[in-house]
């Protein structure tokens, strides 16, 4: 199972408070068992957005759904033409939701609501390809919906290294270069203004290991 936890609510509203149209969109699986995304949590944000909108005085439309997963493309494709007649997707979903997701939906970003933390075992054969370290700290928003900790080799923040040879990786020709598939993902959004963008090291800290969740109560929350 996958763990995660809502961004600050300033963070999020940084995000969506340029666009005009935004769908707050749940994943009903891992997330919503650690009340971190589900239907009932989008429906929340989005509750929480359009309040500060209104604060704001910014126009803004903001409605929510939710599926079963986000990372398996049947829960997900037969709502995909309401789900495209929107500027902007806030997935509450894991950082493998928000790759997958971003992946299939074409010109429209996918923005992450929350930082996905670890992953459970799944007992269970098949092949499993890597999409999200689970980090603690999601920058999917500046990298197009594509995590170079996970798909790059090198884990690099800031890339293209020197090592990138027509798209594939240095370490393998069948490993895919992430920064050049980052690099076209944000020339699809016109967004390559970000790739100018420095991120600072990434806090380790917050990825060490044997990690563990608790879910806050209500009445820790309101303390």
């Amino acid at each position: 199972m996958i763990t995660g936890e809502q961004k600050p609510f300033e963070e999020i509203w940084n995000m969506v408070k340029d666009f005009k149209k935004v769908l707050v969109f749940g994943c009903n699986t891992c997330v919503a068992i650690c009340h971190a995304g589900g239907s009932k949590e989008a429906e929340i944000l989005a509750s929480l957005l359009r309040m500060r909108a209104a604060q704001e005085g910014a126009a803004i439309e903001i409605n929510h759904a939710a599926v079963e997963r986000h990372c398996e493309p049947e829960f997900f494709q037969p709502g995909m033409d309401n789900v495209r007649t929107y500027d902007l997707i806030l997935s509450t979903a894991c950082g493998v939701g928000v790759n997958l997701l971003s992946e299939h939906i074409g010109d429209i970003p996918v923005f992450p609501a929350i930082n996905t933390e670890f992953f459970g075992a799944v007992p269970r054969s098949g092949e499993f390809t890597e999409l999200c370290a689970g980090c603690g700290n999601c920058i999917l928003h500046l990298t197009g919906g594509i995590c170079p900790i996970a798909r790059c080799s090198k884990s690099l923040l800031n890339g293209p290294c020197g090592g990138t040879n027509n798209g594939s990786c240095e370490v393998s020709p069948d490993i895919k270069c992430a920064w050049v598939q980052i690099y076209d993902r944000l020339k699809q959004l016109n967004r390559l203004d970000l790739m100018n963008e420095i991120v600072d090291a990434k806090d380790w800290s917050k990825a060490q290991g044997p990690r563990n969740f608790k879910v806050k109560l209500l009445e820790e929350i309101k303390k």
